[in-house]
């Protein structure tokens, strides 16, 4: 299991590509970073259970929450900045 130490850095570098790809102007590059950014959500989550980090495991999960709610923003509405409000 001393693998799972290492899931750390894919889960680093998933943040950062994810956080680059939310701010582009392009609708599809938001899409793409929220997704990435669930997926880092996941690869945290193993890796703070694996390390017993409870704090950061209650942080992924309400940053995942926080990432369903911008994918559904950005969805396919058509809309650049989103008119919806919320």
């Amino acid at each position: 299991m001393e693998w799972l130490g290492w899931l750390q850095w894919p889960a680093f570098l998933a943040s950062v590509v994810s956080a680059w790809l939310v701010a582009s102007n392009d609708q599809g590059r938001r899409n793409t970073g929220f997704w990435i950014f669930l997926l880092s959500n996941g690869l945290w989550t193993a890796w703070g259970v694996f390390t017993q980090a409870w704090a950061l495991i209650a942080l992924q999960l309400c940053l995942a929450v926080m990432n369903v709610r911008g994918l559904r923003k950005t969805g396919d509405s058509g809309e650049a900045g989103g008119a919806r409000r919320s």
